[in-house]
Formats: structure tokens, C-alpha cells, sequence
């Protein structure tokens, strides 16, 4: 007999590593910039928080963050900073020059603040390598001299905790 469960950290867990690995797989190369492709994936994870009787009557965030989960936009954006930090450190077979040209500009504040280039059409606004060098800048020189990708996702995390919107667009 096969038994059903509605633990919600048995059932998050799940989420995280069967669902969400599917919408989130290569988020930094194809990312969406329209509102109703967004919305299409975010749904996906709505639906889920849906699922707990005692979650129902709370707004959206609201479950989320009993969850401790984050919206999926967040999680694109936040993977678009790990991408540019191991590029950043070569930890990928891509140098970073392939992406951002002159990348290394050392002005104050930071050791590597990108260059954003002109851009005259709209949708090369929305590139990888457009779209995340705001984001980067905006980081402290702490948090881009971490010296692992996971020390790296832990300053991340601690900048979601202190300041909300970080990661949304």
C-alpha cells in the first residue's frame, strides 16, 4: 500500500529538486524579459504553495516565505549572479571577456565593475550580458571576493534576507 504524504518540507524538498530544476535549467542563456512568460513559469510554483490547506487563505508571498521559498524570478536573477561570479573566477571553460568587452573597470567601490554597453535595439537590453551588470555592480566588494561559489550563494542569501526586491525586476 502506498501512503501519501502532505508534509510540506517532504513536499517542498520535491518542488525544489524535481520541478523548479526543470523551469530554472539554463535560466541565465534563455530568460525570458516578457511579463506573460514570467508569469506562465511563477504559476507553476503558485499552484504548488496552493496545495497546503493551512497556506490557502495567505497571499502569494506570504506562502512563499512560510515555505522558505522565493519567487522563481528571484532564483533566475540570483542564478545570473553565480553565473558572472564563476565566470568572474574561471571556473568555467568561458572567459569573461566573451561576455562583457573591457570588462574590468577599477574605479571606486569595486575591484571589477562591468561596463554596460549602448544599447540601440530593445531586445539586446535583455541579454545575459546585459542584463545582470547593474545587479553585479550593486554588490559589495565582499560579496565578489568570496572565494567559493558557495560562500558567494551565502552573501546572496544574506542580501535577500536584508533587502527585499534585490533580486526582482
Amino acid at each position: 500500500m502506498i501512503k501519501c504524504t502532505k508534509n510540506p518540507y517532504i513536499l517542498v524538498t520535491l518542488c525544489k529538486s524535481l520541478v523548479c530544476l526543470h523551469l530554472e535549467y539554463c535560466c541565465s542563456v534563455w530568460s525570458s524579459h516578457y511579463q506573460k512568460d514570467k508569469e506562465l513559469l511563477e504559476k507553476v510554483q503558485h499552484c504548488f504553495t496552493r496545495m497546503f490547506k493551512e497556506l490557502k487563505e495567505l497571499d502569494y508571498y506570504d506562502r512563499l516565505q512560510s515555505l522558505g521559498l522565493c519567487t522563481l524570478e528571484e532564483r533566475r536573477n540570483c542564478a545570473d549572479l553565480i553565473e558572472v561570479f564563476k565566470l568572474y573566477r574561471s571556473y568555467t571553460l568561458i572567459p569573461l571577456e566573451r561576455f562583457f568587452d573591457d570588462s574590468t573597470s577599477h574605479t571606486r567601490g569595486l575591484s571589477l565593475k562591468l561596463r554596460k554597453p549602448c544599447c540601440y535595439k530593445n531586445i539586446r537590453k535583455y541579454f545575459f550580458s546585459v542584463r545582470v551588470i547593474n545587479r553585479w555592480n550593486s554588490l559589495s566588494e565582499a560579496t565578489i571576493q568570496s572565494s567559493t561559489v558557495n560562500k558567494f550563494k551565502n552573501h546572496l542569501q544574506r542580501l535577500q534576507n536584508s533587502r527585499m526586491g534585490f533580486f526582482m525586476d
